[in-house]
C-alpha cells in the first residue's frame, strides 16, 4: 500500500529553521521524482519544492528560493525539506507528493495526500 508519512513539523520563531521528512512506501521510489507541497490557513495548497529521482536537480518556489533546500536518501526511501530563515508567512500544512511533471508550479500530483505536518512560524 502507497503511503507517504510526513513529520518534522512543529512551532518556530521567526528566522528559525526545521527540516521536514517524508517516508514514502512508493514502489521504485528511487526512480521517482518527489515534491513539496504546503497549504496555508484559508488558502490553496501550492507548490513548495521538487527533485528529481537522483537528486540532481531541484526546483523551487520564489518564496522559498534560497531559504529551503530538498533533498533525499533513496536507501531510506525518504525525501527532506530543510526550512531556513523562516517567516510567518510560511505557517501552513505541509504535504509530500509525486509530482506529474517536474518543472512546473500546478500541483498535480499522482497518489493521494498524506496528512501532512503543521509547522507555525510566530513572529
Amino acid at each position: 500500500q502507497v503511503q507517504l508519512v510526513e513529520s518534522g513539523g512543529g512551532l518556530v520563531q521567526a528566522g528559525g529553521s526545521l527540516r521536514l521528512s517524508c517516508a514514502a512506501s512508493v514502489r521504485a521510489f528511487s526512480s521517482t521524482n518527489m515534491g513539496w507541497y504546503r497549504r496555508a490557513p484559508g488558502k490553496e495548497r501550492e507548490f513548495v519544492a521538487k527533485i528529481n529521482w537522483s537528486g540532481e536537480s531541484t526546483y523551487y518556489a520564489d518564496s522559498v528560493k534560497g531559504r529551503f533546500t530538498i533533498s533525499r536518501d533513496n536507501a531510506k526511501n525518504t525525501v527532506y525539506l530543510q526550512m531556513n530563515s523562516l517567516k510567518p508567512e510560511d505557517t501552513a500544512i505541509y504535504y509530500c507528493n509525486v509530482p506529474t511533471r517536474l518543472y512546473d508550479t500546478v500541483v498535480v500530483v499522482n497518489l493521494n495526500w498524506g496528512q501532512g505536518t503543521r509547522v507555525t512560524v510566530s513572529s
